[in-house]
């Protein structure tokens, strides 16, 4: 594969295509396999892996700076890696652990982000509805390659499986993370309107993340952290 390859790869199902190191170095640590990988200064990528993931290898193919540029503006180092083999989602939602779920999110770096904090946390699995695709590059760039570390599915509708649905709302009773399951779906609404009343319908309960007054909403990803790590703190 050729640095060339890159733009296709964007838009080749089964394919994805990761920006900067630690896009890629969570691939690699979390069994990716990548099929090409560019940089313009490998010396300098060198001493980032050395630095910050010597348990990794990582060779790459040495391009003029413009060319990398011109493939991706900011990134160090890029990759096209194999999209990787997951349980589906109902084998996800069958498992143990948190799910999240983010319905139709509408910016692709929340998204990312979203599914890092899910993958720190140990969450079993992130599901996305709605327009945007989860494993776009954006999102991955948002991830940090994390996606790579969990199951990621996007949805046509939401599906719960056999687990309670506990959703996210500002109007819900005290976040007690005592109080909630080992094993729930948390559903989580878009950025500027939360959750759509047809998903508000499906939920068992419903939870507000406490906040100071004047306060009104959480950036998405931070709302996930903090119900995520909640609860982990609380049922360890």
């Amino acid at each position: 594969m050729e640095l060339a390859d890159v733009t296709r790869a964007r838009r080749t199902p089964g394919l994805v295509v990761l920006e900067g190191f630690h896009a890629v170095k969570h691939a690699l640590r979390f069994g990716g396999e990548l099929l090409g990988t560019w940089t313009a200064d490998p010396a300098a990528l060198e001493v980032l892996r050395l630095r910050l993931a010597p348990d990794i290898a990582l060779a790459a193919q040495l391009v003029a700076p413009d060319e990398l540029r011109q493939v991706s503006p900011r990134a160090q180092v890029v990759a096209v890696a194999r999209r990787p083999a997951q349980p589906d989602a109902d084998t996800v939602l069958a498992g143990p652990g948190h799910v999240v779920l983010l319905e139709d999110p509408r910016h692709l770096g929340n998204l990312g982000a979203a599914v890092r904090v899910a993958a720190a946390a140990g969450a079993a699995g992130v599901m996305t509805t709605g327009r945007q695709d989860p494993w776009h590059p954006d999102a991955l760039r948002g991830s940090a390659g994390l996606h790579f570390a969990l199951p990621v599915h996007h949805l046509r509708a939401p599906r719960t499986g056999a687990r309670e649905l506990v959703a996210l709302d500002p109007a819900g009773e005290p976040f007690e993370p005592n109080a909630l399951p080992q094993r729930m779906l948390l559903a989580f609404g878009t950025e500027r309107d939360g959750l759509t009343d047809e998903l508000l319908a499906l939920a068992s309960r419903r939870v507000a993340l406490p906040m100071a007054a004047g306060v009104s909403s959480l950036n998405l990803a931070t709302a996930v952290a903090a119900t995520l790590y909640a609860l982990k703190l609380a049922q360890a």
